[in-house]
């Protein structure tokens, strides 16, 4: 089959680190929010991506999904100068043992539509050299187009955006307990595609900042890239739902785009 080469890289992160199994554990006993969230246990998210402009500045999250791809949203508006930042929990910390890397590529879907709603809202960056996969870095497995994650249940998100609509983005990486809904529940948005996929709501929310930053549920025990975060209220009510891009929607473009490049 054309893709199993892409298949294996996704669950590829060396010897001892399979993808979606941090080699330190979350804690997630106590399921929490990102406005007025808990924050992470430090590197139990190793997939966890910082974009930062040239000068250090924190704008949107990623995932990385093998040791040379990044997924992130498409409104997020990277540049050959951005730096991809992983490893990292404290962005203020001068001292943590980070990687930064360069962009080599970036690869917008083509059907990418801000004018309606931000629909296939994903992006792909080709980092300019791979990622070292260790403890703290190590990468999120990713969705297949088969799979089933139904209305109901309950992911985790994870990100350095702002902790209240007008407040400031987080310094330390949080972390929050996000409910799956049928697209219905944001219809309020106007055209939800297929492509999206409704969450949040149950008192947590993701905000600004967190944009591009992974939406992950457990399958098979390990934690698996659901959806990208992509738009919602501009005042991030964490009683109201928001939207992200669907990995299942968009695992086919994903598989395409690095079998290409």
């Amino acid at each position: 089959m054309v893709f199993l080469w892409i298949l294996s890289c996704f669950a590829f992160a060396g010897a001892a680190y399979g993808c979606g199994t941090p080699a330190i554990p979350p804690d997630i006993s106590g399921y929490s929010d990102i406005v007025n969230g808990e924050e992470a246990r430090p590197h139990s998210w190793p997939w966890q991506v910082s974009l930062q402009k040239c000068k250090g500045f924190h704008f949107c999250g990623g995932s990385l999904i093998n040791q040379n791809w990044v997924v992130t949203a498409a409104h997020c508006s990277v540049r050959w100068s951005t730096r991809v930042v992983l490893g990292a929990h404290n962005l203020n910390s001068s001292t943590e043992d980070v990687q930064v890397i360069g962009v080599g590529k970036v690869f917008t879907h083509p059907e990418y539509n801000k004018t309606r709603r931000w629909n296939n809202d994903i992006q792909l960056i080709k980092l300019a050299s791979p990622a070292q996969i260790n403890r703290r870095v190590s990468p999120v497995c990713v969705a297949e187009t088969r799979d089933n994650f139904p209305a109901g249940i309950t992911c985790m998100a994870t990100g350095w955006g702002r902790t209240s609509g007008n407040g400031k983005p987080a310094t330390r990486l949080q972390q929050a307990a996000l409910r799956l809904w049928t697209n219905e529940k944001c219809s309020f948005f106007g055209s939800i595609t297929s492509n999206m996929i409704c969450v949040g709501g149950n008192g947590a929310c993701a905000c600004k900042g967190d944009s591009g930053g992974p939406l992950v549920c457990q399958k098979a025990g390990a934690w698996t890239l659901v959806g990208v975060t992509s738009f919602g209220r501009g005042d991030c009510n964490p009683m109201m739902p928001r939207v992200n891009a669907r990995v299942t929607a968009l695992r086919a473009w994903i598989d395409q785009t690095i079998a290409a490049n």
